[in-house]
């Protein structure tokens, strides 16, 4: 394959690279906000009841290990030819990210800040979402970071089945042994993944304000 990058192509397939790109965001985002509802829930049992802790996390360190292309082929029999069947798989692979933050976060959370909220007469439910879910949000941001810079670059492999976003500019340059769109989608699935971690860090930023005191103390 050649290496020469013909930069007219760019103006004429604006529309196409829009498009492209909004749709990795609609395989992407759904993974990891999935993932991520099914992580908190899980990583409560995991955090609460230490005899499961090893199983659950061990069956999603195991589902991480199955080969991506492999997964969505997997995959293929059950939902088919679909965006429901690369969101599924994508968000298997986010869950062992999400999971193992989340139950790490809810370990750093200081036993003197539960106990409190234990005297106070406060609900486990409510301990669990206005006192330990706070303290451990840092921690699960981080994860949920990765896992979203994760889930944006493996969207590509899901071109297999028709619905990889920017991985068709990969798939079409490979083809036509012409780089310009292999170059294309690697360079907007970089700024993807890196604007997607600047927003995430702008939220964390937001919703933890005693983290900011904490710091300028």
């Amino acid at each position: 394959m050649s290496l020469a990058i013909e930069w007219g192509w760019f103006p004429d397939h604006t529309s196409e690279l829009t498009s492209l790109t909004l749709d990795h965001l609609s395989t992407a985002v759904p993974a990891v906000l999935l993932g991520s509802v099914i992580a908190v829930p899980l990583a409560v049992v995991a955090h609460r009841v230490k005899a499961l802790r090893g199983v659950i996390l061990g069956i999603t360190n195991v589902l991480f290990t199955i080969p991506s292309l492999a997964l969505f082929v997997l995959l293929l029999p059950i939902t088919g030819l679909t965006r429901t069947s690369a969101i599924i798989g994508l968000t298997v692979y986010t869950l062992v990210v999400l999971l193992r933050n989340t139950v790490e976060g809810l370990d750093s959370v200081p036993p003197r800040a539960r106990e409190a909220a234990v005297a106070m007469g406060t609900k486990p439910l409510r301990t669990l979402l206005t006192v330990e879910l706070p303290l451990a949000l840092p921690v699960i941001m981080a994860g949920v970071r990765v896992a979203t810079v994760m889930a944006i670059s493996l969207v590509s492999v899901a071109s297999y089945i028709g619905y990889g976003g920017l991985g068709q500019l990969f798939t079409d340059g490979f083809q036509r042994d012409f780089p310009t769109p292999v170059v294309a989608g690697v360079v907007l699935t970089l700024l993807l993944a890196l604007a997607a971690d600047g927003l995430l860090v702008g939220v964390q930023y937001v919703c933890t304000p005693w983290a900011r005191a904490r710091k300028g103390a």
